[in-house]
């Protein structure tokens, strides 16, 4: 008799073999995709990952954190592995103290995924019993779910992001203004979230005013939490933030912070520098600052200062302001005109190549159409092309 192989075997004793079902993900596998998702979409915009740093934009230095965090999870390792083409879990981790001090269960913690039951059929473990406080919590918190209408919401955080990087809005640590309203942005658990909705006021067990929220989140996820329950998560998050409102407050504001001057000056120069490049495009080069005292002190020497391209200059506009916050100021022009930043080396009276920072190839006219903008909250609304010489509309 021919030797037969398992299936024909089994098929010759009437043994009907059923295809094993594809397990579907848990809702901690969905958490840790979507947190990742948004970690390769970092990769793809600035072509490396997310890094630490004071100085690095607030949604990288969170996004860093969450690397960290997954590259300590094993499971990540097995579950993100189709999706990391960038090899980004592989990498060697900007590792903080913070996060190489907590274990696998602190990790999930930070992630948002609970614990789940070891062996589910293990009869010594209580299950479909819950403790009050349980009951309480998830009347409280109710699970993450994909928001259906996700792109009604996404031209708003991309928006709220432009306007983080530009200094038009700043974070606040949760917890002087501890009320929560429609509208209102907040970091909380790593994302970015937006409150849609605010239902009608109900009574808490304690007796305090309560209110069910629509809570948007920048994964494209949603849930319907309590407010108090969301006040509860900013105040234990060390990273809970509130985001304040784009009313130019944070720069032109009532009350006074560090770096700000009660009475400042935008001034624009143009360089006399006897230099090819400059020569050919001094209508073109200009050097945009700020201060709160006299310009002729800040620009006397000038041709014995690098920074002014070893030359006299000329002053050929000022814009005077009120309660300016000089730093978020000069981020702003920074930003807006860095892909036009003038790229030129020159040598210092020591005969060491120096590469001044604040000269722009940018026309005249638009750095005032630039001034205009920042005084009218608009700023965040436009960019500067190189190509046209103009301010266009944000791409979204």
């Amino acid at each position: 008799m021919a030797e037969m192989n398992d299936d024909e075997l089994l098929d010759a004793l009437g043994v009907e073999v059923a295809p094993l079902k594809s397990a579907s993900r848990t809702p901690r596998e969905e958490r840790i995709i979507a947190g990742f998702e948004d970690i390769l979409r970092f990769h793809q915009a600035h072509g490396r990952a997310p890094l630490h740093g004071e100085g690095r934009d607030i949604f990288e230095r969170l996004y860093a954190v969450r690397l960290d965090q997954l590259r300590k999870l094993s499971e990540a390792q097995t579950l993100l592995a189709p999706l990391d083409s960038p090899g980004l879990l592989t990498g060697t981790a900007a590792a903080s103290a913070d996060v190489d001090d907590l274990d696998e269960d602190a990790l999930l913690a930070e992630l948002g995924i609970g614990d789940e039951p070891a062996d589910q059929n293990d009869i010594t473990v209580l299950r479909h019993v819950r403790s009050r406080a349980e009951i309480r919590a998830a009347e409280e918190i109710a699970n993450r779910a994909p928001c259906a209408d996700f792109d009604k919401f996404q031209p708003l955080f991309e928006q709220v992001e432009r306007e983080l990087k530009a200094g038009v809005r700043k974070t606040l640590r949760f917890g002087r203004d501890a009320s929560i309203a429609s509208g209102n942005h907040f970091i909380v658990g790593g994302q970015l979230a937006y409150v849609a909705e605010t239902g009608e006021t109900i009574k808490a067990p304690n007796g305090a005013s309560d209110a069910r929220l629509r809570v948007i989140y920048a994964n494209g996820t949603e849930s319907n939490l309590l407010r108090r329950s969301l006040q509860r998560a900013l105040y234990k998050d060390e990273t809970g933030r509130r985001l304040t409102d784009p009313d130019m407050g944070p720069l032109f504001g009532d009350a006074p912070e560090p770096d700000d001057i009660e009475t400042g000056t935008i001034y624009v120069l143009r360089s006399l520098s006897s230099h090819p490049f400059v020569v050919e495009h001094r209508e073109l080069i200009h050097k945009i600052g700020v201060t709160g005292g006299k310009i002729e002190a800040r620009i006397a020497g000038a041709e014995k200062d690098a920074t002014y391209l070893l030359a006299s200059v000329e002053v050929i506009a000022t814009y005077k302001l009120h309660n300016v916050n000089r730093i978020r100021l000069e981020n702003i022009f920074h930003r807006l005109f860095g892909t036009a930043q003038l790229d030129l080396t020159i040598e210092d009276r020591f005969g060491h190549p120096v590469k001044p920072r604040e000269w722009f190839l940018v026309p005249l006219h638009v750095i005032d159409e630039a001034v205009q903008r920042i005084l009218d909250g608009s700023i965040t609304d436009v960019v500067y092309d190189p190509e046209t010489a103009q301010l266009v509309g944000q791409a979204q």
